[in-house]
């Protein structure tokens, strides 16, 4: 009898754990396939970008080309150009770009779960990646052409293959892990920090620490390429270590931007700032007591860039945003979860409901401050701006000449590509004075036609407006312009010739647009005098 009582009870838990890893994935499969709606809703909805516009303009050449600009002279994210390299080579553009992104937000979702039912248990898993899934920083980043959504899940594999590598061990393991870290090295700058925060990770918990310091020293020397494009960048953005730059460098200013960072994270600021966080404090709390390695690991996802930042000297242009660290996202929302998931579990199913019913006033706060954030992402840009758009490109497209020299990544000249793939493709960078000068001796003389446009619906500029006057420079004979809606685009009648000319012209251009109220304009003058002297 107390034989067939135990066989009972092993297979009523086998039945539970069964239960538990179908409802599991149950859960994981209906928030992926949501986010996979709602951003595939958002793809064509929000409004073409100038850095989306530059990964394409910059995919237009040889893939070694590419490579090569971005690790030499830009610095920055190999894997994101050379997959939007293949974007234009296989005829893409701004909607196939985007669709790389939308596929690895959604991909990231299970690999969240995942992480979490790792260090959490299966319900916190779910509950984190339906907290993530809300979040502006992924609803945005999960349609925005650039690599964070990429940089997200590249982070995601690299902390699964770590926990796998030091619970079971294997040559195998440590080499996916390594592996998984080269990868995330070839997204972002700031997958150094991960590096970090997971070796302080492995010291701290010292757990096949051999193996382990072999890992890293082998991704040192493997992913040479990636750091010498992160050092390439710092040098453009005159990052440094010490004396505390204007944004960061100092306990309170670090502290305040962490905070901003947990309000993208989730429901954004204020009002919610501080439930949230009192939240997220109980949830590191619970997390302490019933797994210290998983509160490790958040610890040093947390600790490392703060500290970072405390000594980093980081040029405003520079200064990180909440985009920056999304590796950290699904730390975050597991936290939040945590606390949630045991409340559930207190006195179901009274406390089930009451859980519930806060994980889903925070997942409409959070949606509530994607849509306050950026309104376009939801609403897309007014349609008479739409057709102006449209009609600026159409016009560029049928008029343009090969040997064109356009100022800028503007979303106009993107769609004019888009309407026609041998549109000039003598793009030059406009706000950094050595790529501007660099570009422009890539442009071999004699040059042709300058083209410039005008945003006046740009919210860089100080009142965003939907019509701009009709002006030119002077003298107005060496000039053509059309205004559509708020775009208004200029063009020299003339070839330039000689890039000192060119250079001339366009600063006479952009002293036109600061007195149209143009934001960019102060910035693009500035790089044009400085490109100047440099050449």
């Amino acid at each position: 009898m107390i034989e067939l009582t135990a066989r009972t009870s092993s297979f009523a838990r086998a039945r539970l754990r069964v239960g538990e890893t179908q409802l599991f994935w149950a859960g994981t499969a209906a928030v992926t396939a949501a986010l996979a709606a709602v951003l595939g809703w958002f793809l064509l909805e929000w409004p073409p970008h100038e850095d989306e516009a530059l990964a394409l303009f910059v995919g237009r050449g040889s893939l070694s080309h590419v490579l090569r600009t971005v690790v030499t002279e830009r610095g920055g994210a190999p894997l994101h150009f050379a997959l939007a390299w293949l974007v234009v080579h296989l005829g893409g553009g701004l909607t196939a770009l985007r669709a790389v992104s939308l596929v690895f937000a959604v991909a990231s979702v299970p690999l969240i779960a995942l992480l979490g039912a790792r260090l959490a248990g299966r319900s916190a898993g779910v509950v984190a990646a339906l907290l993530a899934s809300g979040s502006w920083v992924l609803l945005f980043h999960g349609i925005y052409g650039r690599m964070y959504s990429m940089f997200l899940f590249t982070s995601l594999l690299s902390f699964l293959a770590l926990l796998s590598a030091l619970d079971r061990g294997g040559t195998r393991r440590f080499a996916l892990w390594g592996a998984a870290l080269l990868l995330m090295l070839a997204t972002h700058p700031y997958a150094a920090l991960v590096v970090a925060a997971q070796g302080l990770f492995v010291l701290l918990r010292r757990r096949r620490l051999r193996e382990a310091l072999i890992t890293l020293g082998g991704v040192a020397i493997v992913g040479t390429p990636f750091w010498w494009a992160d050092l390439v960048l710092r040098d453009r953005f005159d990052v440094g270590v010490g004396g505390g730059g204007p944004r960061l460098g100092s306990p309170g200013s670090v502290l305040h931007y962490f905070w901003w960072v947990a309000g993208d994270f989730s429901a954004g600021h204020h009002a919610w700032s501080a439930p949230v966080l009192v939240l997220a404090l109980v949830g590191a709390v619970l997390l302490t007591r019933s797994r210290p390695d998983s509160a490790l690991l958040t610890a040093c996802v947390i600790a490392v860039p703060g500290l970072a930042f405390l000594l980093a000297t980081l040029h405003s242009s520079a200064s990180p945003e909440a985009r920056h660290l999304i590796f950290a996202l699904p730390f975050f929302s597991l936290v939040l979860a945590v606390p949630l998931v045991e409340l559930a579990r207190v006195r179901p199913p009274s406390s089930s409901a009451v859980a519930l019913l806060a994980v889903g006033v925070l997942v409409v706060g959070e949606v509530r401050w994607a849509h306050a954030k950026t309104p376009p992402l939801f609403d897309g840009n007014p349609p008479s701006q739409v057709r102006a758009r449209a009609a600026a490109a159409a016009w560029l497209a049928s008029t343009y000449r090969s040997s064109d020299v356009l100022l800028g990544y503007e979303p106009v000249f993107l769609e004019a590509w888009q309407r026609n793939r041998s549109f000039s493709g003598h793009a030059l960078p406009r706000a950094d004075p050595a790529l501007l000068a660099s570009a422009l001796r890539n442009v071999r003389e004699p040059l042709g036609r300058g083209v410039w446009v005008f945003d006046a619906s740009d919210t860089t500029n100080l009142r965003q407006r939907q019509t701009i006057r009709f002006a030119l420079p002077a003298p107005q004979s060496a000039f053509e312009g059309r205004v559509y809606g708020p775009y208004l685009v200029i063009r020299s009648r003339r070839p330039l010739v000689t890039r000192e000319r060119y250079l001339a012209v366009s600063a006479r251009v952009m002293r036109l647009g600061h007195r149209l109220q143009i934001g960019d304009a102060d910035v693009n003058l500035g790089a044009l005098l400085a490109a100047r002297s440099r050449l």
